[in-house]
């Protein structure tokens, strides 16, 4: 009973200070290769090609909603992408993730994401 005494009393306020050192700040950890290269992407300038800026137009496509909707409900199609690619990895993200209506290929940089093309599937 004395060591669950010594246990507890040590363990509240390792709990409490855990809680306040990290409980306010915003931290994610999901390590999924989809969930990394969005996160990594969102942090980015964006930067639009003629063609993708175009069709974003005719879309009426903003890009909060680029941001907020596609990259937030979107899939990345790995097979389809090309994640290795040198000297910038080419992704394609699907929008939404089930039954999907647009198509949206991306190159990565270090600091700029590049948006090239965006089709339109149904």
């Amino acid at each position: 009973m004395k060591k669950l005494k010594f246990y507890l009393i040590g363990l509240v306020p390792g709990i409490l200070f855990v809680l306040f050192i990290f409980g306010k700040k915003d931290a994610s950890c999901s390590y999924f290769p989809s969930a990394r290269v969005k996160a990594e992407t969102l942090t980015e300038i964006f930067k639009y090609s003629p063609d993708f800026k175009q069709e974003t137009d005719a879309q009426k496509i903003t890009e909060k909603f680029l941001r907020d909707s596609i990259f937030e409900n979107g899939k990345i199609d790995f097979d389809r992408s090309n994640a290795q690619e040198k000297p910038f990895p080419k992704y394609l993200i699907m929008y939404p993730a089930k039954n999907p209506k647009f198509e949206i290929e991306f190159q990565k940089a270090k600091d700029t994401a590049t948006f090239m093309s965006l089709k339109t599937l149904r």
